[in-house]
């Protein structure tokens, strides 16, 4: 298995684009399974995950190919298997994102358990919700067994909770329904709209992008098109990170403050300093970071939540950019029951955590990390701890980064570009 050896202590300079939304790309590529024309994705990263769910694709009957490096073409004509294997459907979890597509071609469809990172439990509850509702029937022995006898009939639902991914799941069913569905307590994170943006031009009649409600109006088929897949704003946050927990100063092209209000927001609590720049954000070299206390001098609070409030996907990150901040922090994981597990890795190394339940931590900063042997639990916690290595004076390995690669494309080669010392090594 490859590993990453890291030589920390060293400052970064330069500037670095965040690659295609991990989180948009994947459920477009099972959308793409809903129409039997020519469906284009621009500014697609080539990933792990990325790459799975394009082996679905082509397993079960459709063509897929690169015609760019980051552009992949998409046709779902030639499609007539209704089941995943499980070997396949074990290695992603958005392989359940074809439940909807294959239901709408065939009224049935075989899934296995997906897979994805072990963060806590994440059930499927939103997605078996959503698709009885609209008139599926599902069955669940060694697989999930899926029947859809008189098809897709639109209907008022609200989400027990607003599920991303059950959202995307009752989006692509509703599109081809008969009649008109809502969807209350729906997601509405930037990846969520950009599908209902993507459907509509190809077709879709789907409305509320942005709001908890979602109308989408059946149609009858979809056509083809094109959908340049929009900037991935966690790698944005994850390289803002970076420059303010390394002492770095870094130009993050292509994004812009409104965009991410409550990520600014946060990265605000620790006193940091991002300037908007006409190609970027840039984030000046040598800040010194303190955690801003509450009007009240109680110990700030940072938690997570649905969009608009800042993204689950980003705690490992804050976890880090935390140890590296003067002052106390409550860091609270409302989603996952096992995303700070990761913590323990850091405290091993320098970082002063004290974990009170399995959401909740304490930080109290700064530390001076020293190197170490890591083992990356997942896509997230993985590049926190590259961040962690990069921080530290020394030698440390980053081991399982097949983890890393499933959501950050040659995240090496990037960083070896801004000055970090960092080898993949076999």
């Amino acid at each position: 298995m490859s590993k990453f050896v890291i030589q920390g202590g060293r400052k970064l300079k330069g500037s670095i684009q965040p690659k295609g939304n991990k989180n948009e790309a994947l459920p477009l590529i099972a959308a793409a399974a809903l129409s039997v024309h020519e469906i284009t994705l621009e500014n697609v990263p080539r990933i792990g995950d990325v790459e799975v769910m394009v082996e679905i694709f082509r397993y079960l009957g459709g063509t897929a190919e690169y015609i760019k490096p980051d552009t992949l073409k998409l046709c779902g004509k030639g499609i007539h298997k209704s089941e995943i294997s499980a070997d396949l459907a074990k290695k992603v979890r958005t392989s359940f994102l074809f439940a909807a597509p294959l239901l709408a071609r065939f009224k049935k469809a075989k899934l296995h358990p997906p897979g994805g990172d072990v963060i806590g439990r994440r059930g499927l509850h939103c997605h078996y919700q959503g698709l009885e509702e609209l008139g599926a029937e599902i069955r669940l022995d060694l697989a999930y067994q899926l029947g859809l006898p008189n098809g897709f009939t639109g209907r008022s639902i609200f989400l027990d909770e607003p599920s991303v991914t059950g959202t995307e799941q009752i989006i692509m069913a509703a599109v081809l329904a008969q009649g008109t569905t809502e969807i209350q307590n729906a997601a509405s994170e930037p990846h969520v709209q950009n599908l209902c943006r993507a459907l509509n031009s190809w077709g879709a009649q789907i409305s509320g992008m942005g709001t908890t409600t979602l109308t989408i109006r059946g149609v009858a088929n979809l056509q083809g098109g094109t959908h340049r897949v929009g900037a991935d704003y966690i790698e944005m946050g994850s390289f803002i990170t970076l420059a303010l927990a390394t002492g770095s100063e870094l130009l993050i092209e292509g994004v812009k403050f409104s965009d991410y209000p409550m990520i600014m927001r946060m990265f605000a609590r620790f006193g940091a300093k991002l300037v908007q720049h006409e190609q970027g954000i840039l984030i000046p070299g040598d800040q010194k970071l303190e955690i801003v206390q509450d009007v009240s001098r109680a110990t700030p609070v940072i938690a997570d939540g649905p969009w608009p409030q800042f993204p689950t996907d980003l705690m490992s990150n804050i976890i880090v950019l935390a140890t590296r901040s003067r002052g106390m922090v409550l860091i609270f994981e409302k989603m996952f029951d096992k995303r700070m597990v990761f913590s323990d890795l850091l405290a091993a190394v320098g970082a002063n955590i004290i974990q009170c339940d399995p959401h909740r931590i304490v930080v109290s900063g700064p530390c001076e990390y020293i190197a170490g042997r890591f083992e990356s639990p997942d896509i997230r916690a993985g590049l926190s701890l590259i961040i962690a290595a990069l921080c530290a004076k020394g030698t440390s390995e980053i081991s399982n980064i097949r983890q890393v690669d499933r959501g950050y494309e040659a995240i090496d080669r990037r960083l070896q570009a801004l000055g970090a010392d960092i080898r993949r090594v076999d």
